[in-house]
């Protein structure tokens, strides 16, 4: 089966957010693929071919409703980065493409309790304590763990760090799946990921990667905003952005090899071999799942270690231990995971296999897994953007439930590679253009300085808009960086 070929012709525009390649205008399409996205982008998301992407996930067997992208969609391996695809557990498959290498990257925002304008003379000490606190680039090594002890994170998640008391059971209150995906089995993980994963926990890494200090400048809903933490005018918060490391790589590496073999061990035929796969009930589906529960739960421990150096970092220059545990967990969420969910589809309740890549859940008020004091609410959607302009907290909603399966975007979306960024955009420059608009950075190179370029980025104002218009997510706040560590 040949990929797709997507022109401007097999796209139709249902309205000004979203845009739709109905299945029959491609052989092999199981479903339509929907595309949240600004109708006037359209000629360039055919430029990039990833409309072929969305197509050819939309050949999944047992794939469900439609081949779902967010408006940060780019191109990815096999499935689009933005990209959603909910499959029935009974008749559907399970493809590690659907999740990514960087299993459960993801975002958590903690809150300080102090107001930015209090304190703004201590976002430059801040930075560059963590600077020193929080291991980031490529190679650098983080906390040190025993064989047996890494096994344990994998298992345990978050809660393998309350031993250690670097996470109380309010942190992991705020965590999707408190921190700790189940099914985790080290006996299917491979030794070169645990020998990878060995040096990385509590390290930030590269790339797209960032710890920032961020000020909540614009507040759309007061009242949903105290629920998820924001209870100062103008509050200072702490966003990181990072996840599995080179276990998690290692673990989607690994398991991309037997889904090639399952693709005809199980007679698959797909336009991508991207998108390898096996049937959800298969020996090496269930395999892969409990690999990747142990890559997520590497993710979340590796957070909360992070954030353990925060609050160490904020003792140390107020000079105040309290400041220090006046650091909140807001809420962490994951942007690149599969996860078995029950929604309501053609009018009943099906348990289905949800692939999120670089897509964030977004459950409404009273659904499962929140906890008590936001079920009321709704769940926070944490959205980063770039360094430059602007990261957004959102709400999900019943509408995101009944359309996108409890899922909305993730991020800005790049526009630029990273080779073109670096070529095109001077470090030096970013530094002093971000440091007139009052944000200081510190990064381990210039050359990722230039690949993180605001204008490598779309607007991410742009984004969370589409998502709110069409009700998936509301905004809650617009946070506005102040300062930046880069690995």
């Amino acid at each position: 089966m040949q990929s797709a070929e997507i022109t401007r012709d097999d796209v139709v525009v249902e309205d000004e957010n979203r845009l739709r390649i109905p299945k029959a205008r491609v052989p092999g399409m199981r479903v339509d693929g929907l595309v949240f996205m600004k109708s006037d982008q359209l000629e360039s998301l055919v430029k990039d071919r990833v409309l072929n992407q969305v197509a050819n996930v939309a050949h999944l067997p047992g794939i469900l409703g439609a081949s779902i992208a967010m408006p940060d969609i780019h191109y990815g391996y096999g499935f689009p980065i933005g990209g959603v695809a909910a499959t029935d557990i009974e008749t559907g498959v399970l493809s590690p493409g659907g999740v990514g290498y960087d299993i459960n990257c993801g975002v958590r925002l903690l809150s300080t309790g102090l107001a930015y304008d209090d304190v703004k003379d201590k976002v430059r000490p801040l930075v560059d304590a963590l600077f020193e606190l929080v291991p980031a680039g490529v190679g650098r090594r983080g906390e040190g763990v025993t064989k047996d002890e890494l096994r344990e994170v994998a298992v345990k998640g978050a809660a393998w760090l309350k031993g250690r008391g670097q996470v109380t059971d309010a942190d992991l209150s705020r965590m999707e799946s408190r921190g700790t995906l189940p099914g985790a089995d080290p006996e299917a993980v491979s030794a070169s990921a645990f020998a990878r994963g060995a040096g990385q926990v509590g390290t930030l890494g590269a790339g797209n990667h960032f710890l920032e200090f961020q000020v909540a400048e614009e507040v759309f809903e007061p009242d949903t905003a105290r629920a998820f933490g924001i209870t100062v005018e103008r509050e200072l918060c702490v966003m990181i952005h990072t996840g599995s490391r080179g276990f998690g790589h290692q673990i989607c590496d690994d398991y991309l090899a037997v889904m090639e073999a399952a693709l005809r061990k199980y007679n698959i035929d797909l336009p991508d071999r991207q998108l390898a796969c096996a049937p959800t009930a298969s020996d090496e589906a269930q395999r892969y799942l409990q690999a990747m529960a142990c890559g997520a739960n590497f993710a979340w421990t590796n957070r909360s270690v992070i954030t353990a150096r925060v609050r160490q970092a904020f003792s140390r220059v107020f000079d105040n231990d309290e400041a220090g545990r006046r650091v909140k967990l807001l809420w962490d969420v994951s942007h690149n995971i599969a996860k078995e969910e029950t929604h309501e589809f053609d009018g009943e309740r099906r348990r289905v296999m949800v692939h999120r890549k670089g897509a964030t859940r977004a459950f409404g008020p009273h659904s499962a897994d929140l906890p008590d004091d936001l079920s009321a609410v709704g769940q926070p959607v944490l959205i980063p953007g770039d360094m430059g302009r602007a990261s957004y907290v959102l709400v999900g909603t019943d509408r995101a439930m009944s359309e996108t399966f409890g899922s909305t975007c993730h991020g800005a979306g790049r526009i630029r590679s990273r080779t073109s960024a670096a070529r095109e955009f001077n470090a030096r420059d970013i530094v002093r253009d971000l440091g007139a608009r009052g944000v200081y950075i510190r990064a381990q190179s210039e050359r990722v300085i230039a690949e993180e370029a605001p204008l490598a980025y779309k607007d991410v104002s742009m984004v969370v808009d589409v998502m709110a218009s069409v009700g998936v997510s509301r905004k809650v706040v617009r946070m506005r960086p102040v300062g930046v560590m880069k690995g």
